[in-house]
């Protein structure tokens, strides 16, 4: 059974930082992607904004956070990362880590195994 555990959220100014931590295990596929999404306050749709593949550790990100966010990973403690820098008010929202099988997708649709969630606020 697939687990995606979401750490590290609370409170920024802007300009500030955060880095989010997501501990995954039970993945049977040789070769999976984890993602980051955030869904904004409002009942907004969850956002795709990074993602890293296990195979290679090729990474992607959404136009809103490049330059600014980086996702990583640590293979042996199974843990994905997200530094945040230079945080905005609009950063703030409800992170999820997300599994799949696809490569490179930012898409929610695409994405089966997910996490609880961490809050993210941003404000002066």
């Amino acid at each position: 059974q697939v687990q995606l555990v979401e750490s590290g959220g609370g409170s920024a100014q802007p300009g500030g930082s955060l880095t989010l931590s997501c501990a995954y295990s039970g993945f049977t596929w040789a070769y999976y992607s984890i993602g980051w999404f955030r869904q904004a306050p409002g009942g907004q749709e969850r956002e795709g904004i990074s993602s890293i593949n296990t195979s290679d550790d090729s990474t992607y990100y959404a136009d809103s956070v490049k330059g600014r966010f980086t996702i990583s990973r640590d293979n042996a403690k199974s843990t994905v990362y997200l530094q945040m820098n230079s945080l905005q008010p609009e950063d703030t929202g409800i992170y999820y880590c997300a599994g799949t099988v696809m490569y490179g997708s930012l898409s929610r649709y695409e994405y089966d195994s997910w996490g609880q969630g961490t809050q993210v606020t941003v404000s002066s």
